[in-house]
């Protein structure tokens, strides 16, 4: 039988704190939003003190706005990351349920659409202070991965939105009904308790790729190789790179339970048989890739 790790004793909570029938969770989750996003602050802050990064060695903003910033990109990264996953994946769901709409404990964020909303809450920053939106889209994209990378580390721990079944030696073995449900011989493993179902640690590859390879490359770029001077290259590199990223780990992804049926297994959004089709991360993931070379293709046009 293939070999497979088990899932480590790890908690999704990283203490606990109850004051009288109240009680206080700080989630894995929640830490890595929070350390992504203080995070990201300082960098900007660090990046537009230094001019000479910038076009025309003018800094896009003061280092006090950023803190503004920061307000605008928390709520844009809550009520977009909510509203895309109600629209984008559960729609019938939330129009017959609509009240557990704001119900956000509950889990359930779209990537995407948090994207779209901090793109929405950037603009609006844009236009109340006068910055340059493209420079302002560079100075975000350029510190995103932190988050990202943490947030799927936050994931496994969380051991949830595992992969697909696996034989590789690497394949971990989740907790959970949903987890431990293997449609065929992929994926099973002998242990101690009987027959067990190991699956791609997927979380951990988009931590890889969208986190440490995505982050590393777009701060070499923007602090070493001068990306900043080009309005426009860092945030389209950053598409590329995260649409490429995120339509890899597709494959590999278990995807959403909503798309998965007796004639669909494999899950696709848009299936033209059984085994071809794209699910709704590569979907949403192709426009993110074209926009992205287009927007480095005009920014080097324009140096």
């Amino acid at each position: 039988m293939p070999l497979a790790i088990p899932f480590p004793d790890l908690s999704p909570e990283l203490f606990s704190i109850a004051i009288g029938e109240f009680q206080f969770a700080l989630r894995w989750y929640a830490l890595a939003y929070i350390v992504g996003l203080v995070a990201g602050w300082w960098l900007i802050v660090q990046a537009v003190k230094r001019p000479a990064l910038w076009p025309n060695d003018t800094a896009p903003m003061r280092p006090d706005q950023v803190e503004a910033l920061l307000t605008a990109v928390v709520l844009g990264v809550i009520l977009g990351g909510r509203i895309g996953f109600v629209l984008f994946y559960q729609p019938g769901y939330y129009l017959q349920n609509p009240g557990q709409i704001l119900m956000l404990w509950q889990g359930g964020m779209s990537f995407h659409g948090g994207l779209i909303g901090v793109a929405v809450a950037g603009y609006i920053f844009c236009k109340m202070n006068k910055v340059p939106p493209l420079q302002l889209a560079d100075a975000m994209s350029m510190v995103v991965a932190i988050g990202l990378g943490l947030g799927r580390v936050a994931n496994f721990i969380n051991a949830e939105l595992w992969g697909r079944p696996t034989d590789a030696p690497w394949g971990v073995i989740f907790p959970g009904e949903a987890a431990q449900a293997c449609a065929g011989p992929v994926g099973i493993v002998m242990t101690e308790l009987g027959e067990m179902c190991a699956r791609h640690p997927s979380q951990l590859y988009q931590a890889t790729l969208e986190g440490l390879v995505m982050g590393a490359v777009l701060l070499w770029l923007a602090w070493s190789r001068g990306w900043l001077k080009r309005p426009g290259a860092v945030t389209g590199m950053f598409f590329a790179l995260y649409g490429i990223a995120r339509f890899a780990v597709e494959f590999v992804r278990q995807p959403d339970a909503q798309f998965v049926g007796p004639d669909n297994p494999v899950g696709f959004a848009l299936a033209l048989s059984p085994d071809l089709g794209v699910t709704m991360g590569q979907i949403l993931s192709l426009p993110m890739i074209a926009a992205g070379l287009w927007l480095v293709a005009r920014a080097r046009r324009a140096a």
